[in-house]
């Protein structure tokens, strides 16, 4: 948990670090290379002192990284093709939730069969090769260049600490929807153990492993993310127009009831 919560405390430096000093791009480069370099520790290093380099060296990296990535991806669209942003963040989103459930489904395999420096070397090398392919297209992104104390004077300035007191309160909600759900690392994989994991599909019978259990969210992700875009949330804009803040509203309403049948 101490892990998670670093993952998420991290952000606030890498999005000053992106804003005023290094740029969006420079910092998804450099910090995913402090990422790679984490996965190696936990690969090499099977002691405590590489479990805690390991750990640290990740949340560092994926920290910094995840204020950026998404937020890069906007910066792709302009007056000309803005329509299409809610549309290529879906996808964004889904090419996520696709690593993301062959990933989970994966490392809990390598990890059982041929232990932690295949399980920790398997990511750290698919890492490198997602950043060098982020490195190749560098000529093709638009760059927003950072732009120092400027950053601080348009963020700290009236305007900016309204924008920001506006999204605290729907950011306050927020963080009570990921200190539930980021118990699926923890205690849903406990609850796990205490579970029929025995599944059969095809015909083809096997036992899912504890730690696979959390690929069942990604993988009802990769089916809601088209059903959603092209179906349901056109329907409802037709009634009721929807609006990004409106899509996570009812969002966190919905989540509120699927935690009180967990509950």
């Amino acid at each position: 948990h101490w892990f998670l919560a670093s993952n998420y405390f991290f952000p606030a430096f890498g999005a000053i670090l992106a804003d005023a000093f290094w740029g969006k791009y420079k910092t998804i480069i450099v910090l995913s290379l402090v990422y790679c370099l984490g996965s190696v520790a936990l690969a090499v290093d099977h002691t405590r002192l590489g479990l805690f380099t390991g750990l640290t060296l990740i949340a560092l990296g994926a920290g910094g990284i995840k204020p950026c990535v998404s937020a890069n991806v906007g910066d792709q669209f302009g007056p000309l093709n803005q329509h299409l942003l809610s549309r290529a963040l879906g996808w964004f989103y889904f090419s996520v939730n696709f690593g993301s459930f062959f990933s989970i489904m994966l490392i809990p395999v390598l990890l059982d069969r041929y232990g932690p420096a295949q399980a920790f070397g398997v990511p750290a090398v698919l890492m490198l090769i997602a950043t060098y392919v982020f490195w190749a297209g560098r000529y093709k992104f638009v760059h927003i260049p950072p732009t120092g104390k400027a950053f601080l004077r348009q963020t700290f300035n009236r305007e900016g600490l309204s924008a920001m007191g506006r999204l605290a309160i729907l950011y306050a909600f927020v963080a009570i929807f990921w200190s539930l759900w980021d118990q699926s690392g923890g205690e849903w994989v406990l609850q796990a153990e205490k579970m029929d994991r025995n599944l059969s599909l095809f015909g083809w019978n096997f036992e899912l492993l504890s730690a696979q259990v959390q690929a069942v969210n990604a993988g009802m992700i990769l089916r809601f993310i088209p059903l959603f875009q092209y179906v349901i949330y056109p329907a409802i804009s037709r009634v009721f127009p929807l609006t990004p803040l409106r899509k996570i509203g009812l969002g966190l309403v919905v989540t509120g009831g699927s935690f009180l049948v967990s509950a």
